[in-house]
Formats: C-alpha cells, sequence, structure tokens
C-alpha cells in the first residue's frame, strides 16, 4: 500500500511540474489561456509539492509574484503529503 501511494505522490509530482511548465510556455504567449493560480496550488497542496517548487525554480515561473510564493509556502507547511511522510517515518521506527 505505502509503495502505491509512494507512486502516486511520484506521478502527481510529474504532472505537477509538466502543468507549471505548460502555464510557463502560455504565459508567453499573448491572449493564450492560463492555468489558474487555484489549480497550481492545489496541485502542490495534494502532493505536488516537490514538482511545484522545482517547476518554479526551472522555469523560474511564478518566482517573482510574493502574494504566489507566500501561497505556496503556506500549502507546504498545511500539505497532507506531510502525514504521508510521517507514517512512512513511523512505519520505519516499527520495523526495527
Amino acid at each position: 500500500m505505502q509503495n502505491l501511494l509512494w507512486v502516486l505522490v511520484l506521478a502527481l509530482n510529474v504532472v505537477t511540474l509538466l502543468v507549471f511548465g505548460f502555464d510557463k510556455l502560455r504565459a508567453k504567449r499573448q491572449n493564450a489561456r492560463r492555468v489558474p493560480e487555484k489549480t497550481l496550488l492545489g496541485l502542490m497542496f495534494c502532493g505536488g509539492l516537490v514538482g511545484g517548487w522545482g517547476a518554479m525554480s526551472l522555469f523560474r515561473h511564478k518566482t517573482i509574484k510574493r502574494s504566489f510564493r507566500i501561497k505556496a509556502m503556506l500549502v507546504t507547511l498545511l500539505s497532507p503529503v506531510w502525514l504521508l511522510v510521517w507514517w512512512w517515518y513511523d512505519s520505519l521506527g516499527s520495523a526495527a
């Protein structure tokens, strides 16, 4: 079960990275429909933290917008992924 959850988190991070990259491409075009910030933050909240932060760094996307960075930090702190990390860490202790 844990392995499946980690595979899902990895897949979500890849999707998050790709969506951020897509939004960056759309940002370069005039009058192109963009990915809503709620979607980007939602992907991060649901487990795409590494993908989101990696994309922000890799694509230099959403890094200047202070309000987005603050929201991304809050999402990172409040993300339920930390429960998965705790669960994994706790199972390592009980396996020993």
